[in-house]
């Protein structure tokens, strides 16, 4: 793949996994950021909290993928956290769109982050991207923050939102909050442990973006998660392999709610079975479609 695409969230964990590997080829990476220099790439400075982002920074890319949102779970969910948890994703995701939609060279594509938090606690049930919105605060802002690139499609701009899951990596995110305890002996389920976790490597992320850049004929919600969910028992029980570790201190639900609250309930507690029928409908093979394997290759 060529090109010169705007990068939204470069700094972030996929965004650095997805430069580092451009870098390797004909592919030009401007970064859209909040500072006016970034260590090593070009960059194109905006304020998506005041609306500020000239149409002209935005013209003549071949793609354009925002990455960028607050994260969830780096604390409890006050009222004021979740506000802005939703305007990170919402209002830099209409910025954009509109921006993109008033340029004169628009790209080709525009490709926004998104998460299978859009189906709320599922219990045992698939589901993949026909399935119905779900309830809850996460479920809530997907769809706003889906809904918020809309003037891009109206401009005739093919828009993916990628619906990703549990993003597996040794380097960051949850994998790497859950190796301390977990190398100690002191991981477990977390709750019943009956919960299923949807769960992607970083590597089949940066993948399926690519692929995704590469086939026109995908469009709309797109699940990024491996063909093969777990329960958070099964989850434990494979990481506890991997380390050759005990895993026999579970997280009571009550222990979540109390230390963490709805932010625990909606993302330790909830079941998210999910199914990525359009990536295989596509042809796109992952790298890492079993738990162990993956772990092994991540951690070892």
């Amino acid at each position: 793949m060529t090109g010169r695409f705007l990068l939204c969230g470069g700094s972030g964990l996929i965004g650095t996994a997805l430069t580092d590997l451009w870098s390797t080829r004909r592919v030009e990476v401007v970064h859209l950021s909040r500072r006016s220099h970034v260590q090593g790439v070009q960059a194109v400075q905006w304020n998506p909290t005041m609306g500020d982002l000239p149409t002209e920074s935005v013209d003549g890319f071949d793609g354009v993928l925002h990455l960028a949102g607050e994260s969830i779970a780096s604390g409890r969910w006050t009222r004021a956290r979740k506000e802005r948890i939703r305007a990170s994703r919402v209002q830099g995701t209409a910025l954009l769109a509109n921006r993109l939609a008033a340029a004169q060279e628009r790209p080709r594509t525009l490709v926004c982050a998104s998460a299978i938090g859009y189906y709320g606690d599922r219990g045992a049930d698939v589901v993949n991207e026909e399935s119905a919105a779900g309830t809850g605060f996460l479920a809530d802002v997907a769809q706003e923050w889906e809904a918020a690139a809309q003037p891009a499609r109206d401009a005739g701009i093919r828009v993916v939102h990628l619906r990703l899951g549990v993003v597996l990596s040794s380097s960051g995110g949850p994998l790497a909050l859950m190796l301390p305890p977990f190398k100690f002996g002191l991981g477990g389920p977390i709750g019943s442990g009956d919960q299923y976790l949807s769960w992607v490597t970083l590597r089949d992320v940066v993948r399926s973006i690519d692929h995704v850049l590469n086939d026109d004929g995908l469009s709309g919600a797109i699940n990024v998660v491996a063909p093969t969910p777990v329960s958070q028992r099964q989850f434990a029980a494979s990481l506890g392999r991997v380390l050759r570790r005990p895993t026999v201190l579970p997280l009571p639900s009550w222990a979540v709610s109390l230390l963490l609250g709805e932010m625990g309930r909606e993302l330790l507690l909830a079941s998210t079975r999910v199914e990525p029928t359009r990536l295989k409908a596509s042809g796109y093979a992952f790298e890492h479609d079993d738990l162990d394997t993956a772990l092994r290759d991540l951690l070892i």
